[in-house]
């Protein structure tokens, strides 16, 4: 079992930046590959942002590449979701999770929701106009 849980969520105006945090517990954080997903209100859940269990390798909905970045820190067993430039449609509920792939390739990250363990409780950001 591999607990989640975000912080950082909150109310801000456009422009504004925000960082999410995801801390997790459970099982070696270096053998977890860590994604963020958002909903908006009567959406799908979408992929955001994906590091590799290795920290090398990241990847980007094109919707909020060079505005987001995600990153990790192995020795907090943290990942993080720096936003930028935050507009209006980027308000929804932010999900982590991860993917338990120690027998992976440490380089591989993951965007599809489905390839996914566990899930975090989602923290709500509201962007307003």
């Amino acid at each position: 079992q591999v607990q989640l849980v975000e912080s950082g969520g909150g109310l801000v105006q456009a422009g504004d930046s925000l960082r999410l945090s995801c801390a997790a517990s459970g099982r070696t954080f270096s053998t977890l590959a860590m994604g963020w997903f958002r909903q908006a209100p009567g959406k799908a859940r979408e992929f955001v942002a994906a590091i590799s269990r290795s920290g090398g390798n990241t990847g980007y909905a094109d919707s909020v590449k060079g505005r987001f970045t995600i990153s990790r820190d192995n020795a907090k067993n943290t990942v993080y979701l720096q936003m930028n430039s935050l507009r209006p449609e980027d308000t929804a509920v932010y999900y982590c999770a991860t993917k338990v792939s120690a027998a992976l390739p440490a380089r591989l990250y993951y965007s599809q929701p489905t390839m996914y363990d566990y899930w975090g409780q989602g923290t709500q950001v509201t962007v307003s106009s």
